[in-house]
């Protein structure tokens, strides 16, 4: 993957602003951009996460079908997680793996980050493309809110869902499988 752009940051001015919740906090702050511009903008920060593409050896694609509160809602969705404190994005994905899939892989490329909402947060998700995989005959439990079926797809099957608009549509899983075909060859 080619090299990303340097970030060109703003000058924080105040933070107006701010609540700890679950996983992120919300601030609210007046800040000059690069152009020059002040402002007061809120934002969400973000520990970050992880996503994996799961491929079984038979070309199955492992998905999820998991109820998201905030939307009310059960999305199509490859398994995540955010990031623990310090944790490296690849060791929080092989833990994601086997908590919400229900597998291990042997091998592992990396697809490159992406911003899901950044007009609001400044969340990075790291992506992977998991191959080489072996179900775990015993799980480690996943979290307590977590509701969420396991399913495998051939990669048409998961196209022609994603294309149907039957589907809610989750950006971070799309924009992995959109880079997982490139890498593939689909």
């Amino acid at each position: 993957m080619a090299p990303l752009p340097a970030p060109e940051p703003y000058e924080l001015l105040e933070t107006i602003e701010a609540l700890d919740a679950r996983k992120v906090r919300f601030e609210r702050n007046r800040i000059k951009l690069p152009m020059g511009v002040e402002g007061s903008f809120g934002i969400i920060r973000h520990p970050g996460a992880s996503l994996a593409v799961p491929i079984t050896d038979e070309g199955q694609v492992v998905v999820l079908r998991q109820y998201r509160f905030a939307v009310q809602a059960r999305l199509l969705e490859f398994p995540a997680g955010t990031l623990e404190e310090g944790e490296d994005p690849l060791e929080s994905m092989k833990r994601e793996l086997g908590e919400e899939a229900g597998y291990s892989a042997a091998r592992w490329d990396a697809l490159g980050p992406m911003l899901p909402c950044p007009g609001y947060s400044d969340e990075v998700i790291h992506c992977f493309l998991a191959r080489d995989l072996t179900a775990l005959e015993n799980p480690p439990a996943g979290d307590d809110d977590e509701d969420l079926e396991v399913l495998h797809m051939s990669p048409a099957e998961l196209d022609d869902r994603l294309a149907s608009g039957e589907e809610w549509l989750d950006g971070k899983s799309v924009t992995a499988w959109f880079r997982a075909k490139q890498l593939l060859g689909y």
